[in-house]
C-alpha cells in the first residue's frame, strides 16, 4: 500500500488575520494618535473615551488598548516625535564639532512643516500639555527617557560614565533645555502656523543654551 503523509499533499490555507508588522504598528498607532489629540483638543481629555478615539482611527476598542495602555497614551506616538528629532541630530554630533555649530546646520525639528504632515500635530499635543495634566506626565515621562542618550552621548564626549554626576547633570540640564526652548515655540505659533523665522529663533535659542551645557566637555 502506497505511505501517504501529510507532507504529500497540498498545505493547508493558513486561517485568520496575517500577523501585523512593526512597521505596520508603528503606522497605527501614528494614525490613532492624530485622532486621539484632535478630539482631545476639541472636546478635552475627560470628555474624550477610548471608544470615541477607537471609532475615529476605524479601529476597535480592543486594537486601542493593544496599542496603548490608556487614553492619555495615546499622544506618545506624536510627542515621540519632537523628541527624536533632537536626539537623532545629537547621536549624529561629530567629533571635534561644536554642538551649537552642529545644531545650527543639522537640526530639523519635528515642529518643521517640511518634515512631514504631523507639524500641526505636535505642536497642538504640546500646547495640550500645558492644560492637560495626564498628557503633561506623559510627556515627561518621556523627555525622562531621553536623559538616556543625552547622558551617552555627553559621557563619550567627556570620557566619563554614563552615570556620573556631572554627565547626569548636564543630560537633565539638555533636556529641560528643549523642553523650553519647544514649548516655547508651540505657544508663539499657535493659531498662526509654523514660520521659517519661527523655526529660526527656536533653533538659535536651542543651539545657545545647549552650548553652555556643552562647554567644557
Amino acid at each position: 500500500m502506497e505511505d501517504v503523509t501529510a507532507d504529500s499533499g497540498p498545505m493547508a490555507p493558513r486561517r485568520g488575520r496575517p500577523p501585523v508588522s512593526d512597521r505596520q504598528r508603528q503606522r497605527q498607532r501614528l494614525d490613532i494618535s492624530r485622532h486621539a489629540v484632535r478630539l482631545f483638543a476639541a472636546q478635552g481629555v475627560a470628555a474624550t473615551s477610548g471608544e470615541q478615539i477607537a471609532r475615529a482611527a476605524g479601529v476597535s476598542e480592543r486594537t486601542l488598548w493593544r496599542c496603548f495602555p490608556s487614553k492619555e497614551g495615546c499622544v506618545e506616538p506624536l510627542l515621540t516625535q519632537s523628541i527624536e528629532a533632537f536626539r537623532a541630530v545629537l547621536r549624529a554630533w561629530p567629533p571635534g564639532v561644536d554642538l551649537t555649530d552642529h545644531l545650527r546646520t543639522a537640526y530639523r525639528p519635528a515642529l518643521d512643516p517640511s518634515s512631514g504632515r504631523d507639524a500641526e500635530a505636535v505642536l497642538t499635543v504640546i500646547r495640550l500639555t500645558h492644560d492637560e495634566p495626564a498628557l503633561r506626565a506623559v510627556y515627561l515621562v518621556l523627555r525622562e527617557r531621553a536623559e538616556d542618550t543625552f547622558a551617552e552621548v555627553l559621557a563619550e564626549r567627556a570620557g566619563e560614565s554614563a552615570d556620573s554626576v556631572d554627565v547626569r547633570m548636564r543630560a537633565a540640564t539638555m533636556s529641560a533645555v528643549l523642553k523650553v526652548a519647544t514649548d516655547g515655540v508651540a505657544r508663539a505659533v499657535a493659531g498662526q502656523g509654523v514660520t521659517p523665522e519661527a523655526l529660526r529663533r527656536h533653533r538659535e535659542q536651542l543651539a545657545g543654551a545647549l552650548g553652555l551645557v556643552t562647554r567644557g566637555l
